[in-house]
């Protein structure tokens, strides 16, 4: 299965409580942290709501 890198680009502060949520459920939370996921279906959906704040890139 293919691995994503997502790097936390852009702030949480003024954005919705559930766009945070979801930040925190990735395991982000602070700029410049990065984190490795499985691409799947679910990770996917997460990422298109936070798409703005993340960069994502192939592990």
């Amino acid at each position: 299965m293919a691995k994503l890198k997502l790097t936390q680009v852009r702030s949480s502060i003024g954005q919705s409580p559930r766009h945070r949520g979801t930040l925190r459920a990735l395991g982000l939370g602070k700029i410049g942290r990065s984190v490795e996921h499985d691409d799947s279906p679910v990770v996917a959906g997460m990422l298109r709501k936070v798409r703005h704040l993340v960069k994502i890139e192939d592990a």
